[in-house]
């Protein structure tokens, strides 16, 4: 019979029992364990296992005559799809600002099942990015022209909302350091600790973009929204505003919910590790129950502008107003301000050395 080998937590180097302390001793390190301590760990990793499983969703159905005054639009530059009501009248694509055609009715299409309605309007919208571009003289002119701004426009941009209950199992490894002298050394002791953490948590709405052409982290920049707030969809929320079709499906989008419920999860475990000088996480399982999957339609007032062969998009939150977006600088303008300052300076000394020497 082969005979079980334990490894040290510290090192993991293989321990010993050592007859004179009755403890675990780790031969490389040093290290003394209590038996039984030691043992339940060892039992603890070895049943560890890290599983998330999602319950699929299941599309809901259109109900008749709800999808004989959408249309959809076709973009022939970014090849997006836009979904609108038929009195619409979209003359450019929100995501790169070319001309978008009507391409028909819409069909092959799920149908969400929560919208977020708009709770911001075009005017706060315009002020946001008014307020986001003011002051700064090293933006391209393009950025701040009223026709480009007069623009943008209101999507409802498609999520796949997750909600879970996570029953969480994490292991950090955290060490403690002390450092004294006397008349003749320095000392240091360092302690570590194997500490576990085990509880339950519930997430709700965890959102992820189903969007390809709108960039996640401008997404996730936006958050959050309050998907409290958020109502069965009906067709009549999407009049005057423009809709996108989702372009991944839940489970494309799985994997990033993942992530992020696993982050948030060590996260909020790892705040409750204090007093340590140093934590560090060895091991996270998560374990899903009661998971459901929602398509829903998330408010957000888009603004696209192309500069210098790039895209750059603007995003403001429809519900709550928070504004993103990245601005370039104009490199021209940037080289004629330092050539004004350069003659400013260069005249100021030329000054400052021609009346000294008077």
């Amino acid at each position: 019979m082969a005979l079980k080998e334990y490894k040290c937590p510290n090192c993991d180097g293989a321990v010993t029992f050592d007859a004179n302390t009755q403890q675990m001793k780790c031969p490389y390190c040093d290290s003394e364990f209590d038996v039984a301590a030691l043992q339940s760990l060892q039992e603890t990793i070895a049943c560890e296992k890290d599983e998330v499983e999602w319950a699929s969703h299941d599309d809901a159905e259109w109900s008749e005559g709800e999808q004989e005054g959408m249309r959809v639009y076709s973009c022939n530059t970014c090849a997006g799809e836009i979904i609108t009501e038929e009195s619409t009248a979209a003359s450019s694509c929100p995501y790169c600002g070319n001309p978008v055609i009507m391409k028909g009715q819409l069909s092959g299409c799920a149908k969400p099942d929560l919208i977020i309605p708009f709770q911001t309007d075009k005017k706060a919208a315009t002020e946001s990015l008014l307020k986001h571009v003011s002051g700064k003289r090293l933006l391209p002119k393009c950025f701040k022209s009223s026709k480009r701004i007069n623009e943008i426009k209101g999507m409802y941009v498609p999520f796949w909302l997750f909600d879970a209950d996570v029953d969480a199992n994490m292991r950090f490894r955290a060490t403690t350091v002390r450092k004294w002298s006397d008349s003749r050394f320095h000392y240091t002791e360092t302690r570590t600790f194997s500490v576990i953490r085990q509880g339950a948590m519930a997430f709700d709405s965890v959102p992820v973009d189903a969007s390809a052409k709108m960039p996640d982290d401008l997404m996730e920049s936006i958050e959050p929204f309050d998907a409290k707030k958020a109502v069965e969809f009906q067709t009549a929320y999407l009049a005057g505003y423009l809709a996108d079709k989702f372009d991944f499906c839940e489970k494309h989008c799985i994997e990033r919910a993942n992530e992020r419920i696993r982050a948030s999860t060590e996260e909020a475990f790892r705040r409750t590790v204090t007093g340590y000088t140093k934590v560090t996480p060895e091991y996270r399982g998560v374990y899903l129950r009661k998971s459901v999957v929602k398509y829903a339609l998330l408010p957000v007032w888009v603004l696209s502008t192309t500069w210098r062969d790039k895209t750059y998009i603007f995003a403001m939150n429809g519900q709550t107003g928070k504004f993103v977006g990245d601005l370039p600088t104009d490199w021209g303008i940037f080289w004629k301000w330092f050539g004004i300052l350069t003659v400013i300076i260069a005249a100021i000394l030329y000054a400052i050395v021609h009346f000294a020497g008077a």
